[in-house]
C-alpha cells in the first residue's frame, strides 16, 4: 500500500488560539460587501476571484490534525475554488435588498466553514440593478484580517481592469503567509523573547477579570460566543472636531476615540485600571503591507485613570500605552484557552479607515462593509471612519448584554465623546455621559411621586378621628391583655394631662424606656396627646448609653416601668413608672387633651451609630411622619379591622410600619414580647392561635424563625413587609411556597428619612436569578436577572430619590452610585447637632428650595427603575435592622486597658446570616478581661 506523504507547516501564534476558540462558536470569520457601480462582466469577476486564490497560498490552505495531536497543521493545496452563488435582487426595494444582505451575513456566522477541504471563499454576487452588484465575500478569519480585506478589494479591482484590456498579467514574486507564520513562530523562540516576556508580566493583566459594565449577565452555563452589533451614526459636526483634537495633541483620531472608551469603561466599572484590548494589524513592516492572511492580534492597553485626570492627559496615557504595545508586539501571545475561559479582553476596541473608490474601465469599487471576528470580547468598539462618515459599531456577546444596555451604552459613548472634544481641559469625572433624555428619566421620571396628602394635622389626631369611628373595637393586644379603642384612648388622655401638668408641651422630648406592653403604646400616645415628642430607649440598653441619650435630648421626664428602675443612671430625668405610678396617673381627666402641637413640631427622636463611638439623635416632625403613614397605608391596602404584629423594638423605627398604620386604620395591634419573638415555635403557636393579616420583620429575624416545625404559621395571611437589611431571593422563594396568598413587600429607608421612602412589591416567585436578558416595565420575575438580592424598589409618595457619583451627579442605570433622599419625609435633622446636619443634609441642586440626604449606601437603577440596594460606603452594617457603625465599636474596645488596635467586621457566613466580629492586638500576651 503506498504512503501519501503531507507537507504540512505549523499555524501561527494567532491562529493557534482561534484554532482553539472557534471549537464553540463559528463567529470567528471575516466578511465584506464590495459595491460595484457600472457595467459588471461577472465571468471576469469569477476568474479573477479565481487568480487571486492561485497566488495567495492561504487561500488555498486547509487544516489537517495528525493522529495523537491536538493542533492542525497548514497544508497548501494546489487548487481550491470558491462557492459561488448568483442572486438578482432587480425587482426588490432597497429596504429588501438590504435586509437579504443581512441576512446572508447571518446565515453565514452560523455555519462552520468545511476547514479539512471545502472552499474558503464563500462568494454572492447580488444584482441591485442592472449596473449595480454587491459582492459579498465571507472567508475563515484563520485566513483573514481586516486588512486582507482591504488587499482583496485592492487587487480585485486591479485584476479586473487588467482582464477587461487583456493586459498580460506579471506573476510577482509574493511573499506568502506560510513564511510569516514561519517568521512569528522563530521570534517566540529569540532571547528578546524572554525581555518581552518580563514587560508583559509587568502590566498586570489579570486585573481584566474584574472589568465588569453595569446589568452584566453571568450565564449559568457556559455557552458559546454569540456577537450581536449595534451601529450607531456620529453626527458628522461632531466627527468634525476629532481630528483638529488629535492634532492639538499631537496625536491621531484613533487615540481620541480609545481615550474616550477607556474613559467610559472607567465611569461604568468604577475601576482604576482600564485594560482595553486594541487590535494591531501587525503590518508596520513594508514586506507585510500585501500579504494575504491572518496577522492581526489583540494587544493589552492599559491606563491608570483617576477622578482628577483631565481628558488630553488620558489622551496622553493611551498614546504611550499604544506605542509601547507595538514596540513589544512580535513577542506577545494571547494565553491559550484553558479550562474553558476564552475571554482574555472583556472589552475590544478597533479603528478601521476604509480607502476610497477604486475605478476600473467605468466600473467603481468600493468597500461597503465588513466585518472580521479573531477574538471573543463582551463589547467590542469598532470605529469606522469613510471619507467624512464616522460609524461606531458595538458588538457585543449577547449572553452578557442585552440590546436595550448596548443601546444605551452607544448613546453614553456619544455623549461622552461630544464633551470631550468640547471640553478636553476637563477632569473625565466631570465630563458628561448622559443624553438629555437619560438624564431626564433619572431626575424626574423615575421621581413623579407627588399625591397632595393632607398634612395641616398631627399623628394622635388620626388616632382619635379612628377612635370615633371604631370605639369598641380592639386596639391592642399584649399577651392575655387588650384594649380597645375608647379604653386605650381614656388612657392615653389621662397620660397627656399628667403630663401637660408637668410641663410636656411642643418640642418637649419625653423618655419612653419600657419593656414591650400595652404600657408602650400608652406611653407613646400619651406623650403626643400632651403635645410632646418621644424619645424611645431599648430597655436592654447599658446604663451608659441610656445615660448618653436621656442628657443629649435634654429629656427632663423619663416614663418607664417600676422594673427598670434600678437600671437608669443616678441623675436621670424626672421618672414617671407607668405600671406602679399609673393610680396617680389615673385620676386625670380620660378627655382628649388640648395642646399647641402643630405639624411642624417634634413626633419622636430615635438615636442611630455615630461615627465618633456617640450616638446621634434623629428629629422627626409630624408632617413628615403623617407622609410616611398616608403612603403606606396606601401601599398595604388594607381594609378595617385586620390584624397586626409587632415583633421589635421602638427603639428603632421598624415598627412604626406596622404600629402606626394599624392604630390609624382601626386595626387590631399584637405585641409580641421580645422572649417570644425570639422563639420560632412559641411565636407559630402565638400567630396560629391570633392569626396575623400584616407582620413587619428584619429578613434575618424571619429566617431564623421560619426554622420552627410549622413555618407557615409564622407568615401573615395578607402582607409581609421586610426591611432593615438586604433580603435574598432565597428567603422571598422560601416565603412564596409556604404562603402563597400573601404579598411580599420589599422595604427600605434610613432612620433619616422616617422610616422608609423606596418600596418593592414582589409579584412573582424569581425563577430564575442572572440570567438572559430583556429589558422590562416591572415585574419581580425579570428584575431577578439583573439583581443578586431583591430590590428596594420605588420612592413611597412625594419622595425623589438621586443615585449620584462623587462629583454629585447622576449615574446611568446599572452603575453603583451614593443613594440620596429628597422630599416630605426628610427628618428636620440631627439633635443639637448643627453641624452634622449640614453635612449629612445638603442643598438639592436638582430642585430649588429643597434639601437632599446623603445616605452612605450604595445603589444603582435596575432597567425598569426600580432600585438594587448594594451595601455602604462608609464603615456602617446594618445587622438585624438596627444601623451599627463599626467605629463606634472599635472605639469602645480601645477604651479598654488591654487593647492596642483592634477591627470590627461583619462577618457573613451565609447569605443573610451577619455577625459581629472583633480582633484585637493586646497591649500585654495577657487576654483582656471584661
Amino acid at each position: 500500500m503506498q504512503t501519501k506523504t503531507l507537507r504540512g507547516f505549523q499555524l501561527s501564534p494567532q491562529q493557534k488560539r482561534l484554532w482553539q476558540l472557534q471549537q464553540n462558536s463559528s463567529a470567528y470569520l471575516t466578511q465584506f460587501t464590495l459595491l460595484l457601480e457600472g457595467d459588471i462582466q461577472p465571468e471576469i469577476l469569477k476568474a479573477v476571484l479565481q487568480q487571486i486564490i492561485n497566488q495567495h497560498g492561504v487561500l488555498r490552505t486547509i487544516f489537517r490534525c495528525m493522529p495523537g495531536k491536538n493542533m492542525p497543521v497548514m497544508v497548501v493545496e494546489n487548487s481550491i475554488y470558491p462557492l459561488w452563488q448568483d442572486i438578482d435582487l432587480r425587482n426588490w426595494n432597497e429596504q429588501q435588498q438590504l435586509a437579504k444582505v443581512q441576512e446572508i451575513f447571518r446565515k453565514e456566522r452560523c455555519q462552520y466553514f468545511d476547514l479539512e477541504g471545502g472552499a474558503l471563499l464563500h462568494c454572492y454576487l447580488l444584482k441591485l440593478l442592472t449596473s449595480k452588484h454587491l459582492l459579498l465575500i465571507c472567508i475563515p478569519a484563520l485566513c483573514a484580517d481586516t486588512w486582507t480585506i482591504k488587499n482583496l478589494v485592492k487587487e480585485i479591482s486591479i485584476l479586473y481592469s487588467k482582464s477587461l484590456k487583456s493586459e498580460k498579467l506579471c506573476h510577482e514574486k509574493i511573499m506568502q503567509y506560510l513564511q510569516v507564520s514561519e517568521w512569528q513562530n522563530q521570534l517566540l523562540e529569540d532571547e528578546e523573547a524572554e525581555v518581552a516576556d518580563e514587560y508583559w508580566c509587568q502590566q498586570k493583566l489579570s486585573t481584566t477579570d474584574r472589568l465588569k459594565l453595569p446589568l452584566e449577565s453571568q450565564p449559568l452555563k457556559p455557552s458559546g460566543f454569540n456577537p450581536g452589533c449595534i451601529r450607531k451614526a456620529i453626527a458628522p459636526e461632531l466627527t468634525a472636531k476629532i481630528a483638529p483634537l488629535a492634532q492639538k495633541y499631537k496625536t491621531s483620531s484613533q487615540v481620541v476615540l480609545l481615550a474616550c472608551w477607556q474613559t467610559l469603561i472607567w465611569r461604568l466599572t468604577g475601576e482604576q485600571d482600564i485594560i482595553i484590548g486594541w487590535k494591531s494589524d501587525r503590518r508596520e513592516y513594508e514586506e507585510l503591507q500585501d500579504v494575504q492572511g491572518l496577522l492581526a492580534t489583540w494587544l493589552p492597553i492599559k491606563s491608570h485613570l483617576s477622578s482628577n485626570l483631565r481628558f488630553f492627559e488620558v489622551l496622553e496615557l493611551a498614546q504611550a500605552a499604544i506605542t509601547d504595545a507595538q514596540e513589544w508586539q512580535d513577542y506577545w501571545v494571547t494565553e491559550p484557552v484553558d479550562n474553558g475561559k476564552t475571554l482574555t479582553f472583556p472589552f475590544g476596541f478597533e479603528f478601521e479607515q476604509l480607502p476610497g473608490k477604486y475605478f476600473a474601465n467605468g466600473v467603481s469599487f468600493s468597500l461597503d462593509q465588513q466585518y472580521s471576528c479573531i477574538e471573543p470580547f463582551k463589547v467590542k468598539l469598532t470605529c469606522t471612519q469613510h471619507n467624512d462618515f464616522l460609524e461606531a459599531e458595538f458588538y457585543y456577546d449577547v449572553n452578557y448584554f442585552s440590546v436595550e444596555a448596548i443601546q444605551r451604552l452607544a448613546r453614553q459613548f456619544q455623549t461622552l465623546l461630544t464633551s470631550a472634544t468640547e471640553n478636553p481641559n476637563a477632569a473625565i469625572s466631570k465630563l458628561e455621559i448622559l443624553t438629555p433624555s437619560d438624564r431626564q428619566k433619572l431626575l424626574f421620571e423615575f421621581n413623579q411621586t407627588q399625591i397632595n396628602y393632607s398634612l395641616d394635622k398631627c399623628i394622635h389626631h388620626l388616632f382619635e378621628k379612628q377612635v370615633e369611628k371604631t370605639p369598641n373595637n380592639t386596639a391592642v393586644v399584649f399577651e392575655d391583655q387588650q384594649l380597645t379603642y375608647s379604653e386605650l384612648n381614656a388612657r392615653a388622655n389621662q397620660l397627656a394631662h399628667y403630663l401637660q401638668k408637668r410641663g410636656v408641651e411642643p418640642e418637649v422630648i419625653v423618655g419612653l424606656c419600657v419593656e414591650r406592653s400595652l404600657e408602650m403604646i400608652v406611653g407613646l400616645l400619651g406623650i403626643l396627646k400632651a403635645g410632646g415628642a418621644y424619645l424611645p430607649i431599648d430597655p436592654a440598653l447599658p446604663t451608659s448609653g441610656l445615660e448618653f441619650r436621656l442628657q443629649d435630648a435634654q429629656t427632663k421626664i423619663l416614663l418607664t416601668q417600676q422594673q427598670q428602675v434600678k437600671n437608669l443612671p443616678e441623675q436621670a430625668a424626672q421618672v414617671v413608672c407607668l405600671d406602679s405610678n399609673w393610680e396617680a396617673i389615673a385620676k386625670e381627666n380620660s378627655e382628649n387633651p388640648s395642646s399647641e402641637v402643630r405639624p411642624e413640631h417634634l413626633v419622636y427622636t430615635i438615636y442611630t451609630s455615630g461615627s465618633t463611638g456617640k450616638p446621634k439623635g434623629v428629629a422627626i416632625e409630624h408632617q413628615q411622619l403623617l407622609n410616611y403613614l398616608y403612603s403606606i397605608q396606601g401601599i398595604l391596602d388594607l381594609p378595617t379591622g385586620v390584624s397586626y404584629a409587632t415583633v421589635s423594638t421602638l427603639a428603632a423605627d421598624l415598627g412604626n410600619t406596622v404600629i402606626l398604620s394599624s392604630l390609624c386604620s382601626g386595626g387590631c395591634l399584637h405585641i409580641v414580647s421580645s422572649d417570644r419573638a425570639s422563639d420560632p415555635q412559641a411565636l407559630a403557636d402565638y400567630f396560629h392561635r391570633h392569626p396575623i393579616d400584616c407582620l413587619k420583620i428584619v429578613p434575618s429575624h424571619l429566617k431564623a424563625l421560619l426554622t420552627c416545625e410549622n413555618p407557615q404559621q409564622i407568615l401573615p395571611r395578607q402582607r409581609l413587609v421586610l426591611g432593615g437589611e438586604a433580603c435574598s431571593w432565597d428567603l422571598v422563594t422560601q416565603i412564596q411556597q409556604l404562603a402563597i396568598e400573601c404579598q411580599v413587600l420589599n422595604h427600605y429607608g434610613p432612620t433619616e428619612a422616617t422610616v422608609g421612602v423606596l418600596t418593592y412589591p414582589i409579584i412573582d416567585r424569581p425563577s430564575t436569578k442572572s440570567t438572559l436578558f430583556e429589558e422590562v416595565k416591572g415585574g419581580s420575575k425579570s428584575v431577578a436577572k439583573f439583581a443578586s438580592t431583591v430590590p428596594i424598589g420605588r420612592p413611597i409618595a412625594n419622595t425623589r430619590i438621586y443615585l449620584l457619583d462623587s462629583q454629585g451627579q447622576p449615574v446611568p442605570i446599572g452603575v453603583p452610585g451614593e443613594l440620596h433622599i429628597s422630599g416630605a419625609g426628610l427628618a428636620r435633622g440631627y439633635l443639637n447637632r448643627p453641624e452634622l446636619t449640614a453635612e449629612k443634609f445638603i442643598n438639592n441642586p436638582f430642585i430649588s428650595g429643597e434639601r437632599l440626604y446623603k445616605t452612605g449606601d450604595l445603589a444603582r437603577y435596575l432597567p425598569d427603575g426600580t432600585i438594587e440596594f448594594l451595601g455602604r460606603i462608609d464603615n456602617q452594617v446594618k445587622i438585624r435592622g438596627f444601623r451599627i457603625e463599626l467605629g463606634e465599636i472599635e472605639a469602645a474596645l480601645l477604651k479598654h486597658p488591654g487593647v492596642s488596635e483592634t477591627v470590627v467586621v461583619a462577618w457573613e457566613e451565609e447569605p443573610g446570616n451577619k455577625r459581629l466580629v472583633a480582633y484585637i492586638v493586646l497591649k500585654h500576651q495577657s487576654a483582656p478581661t471584661s
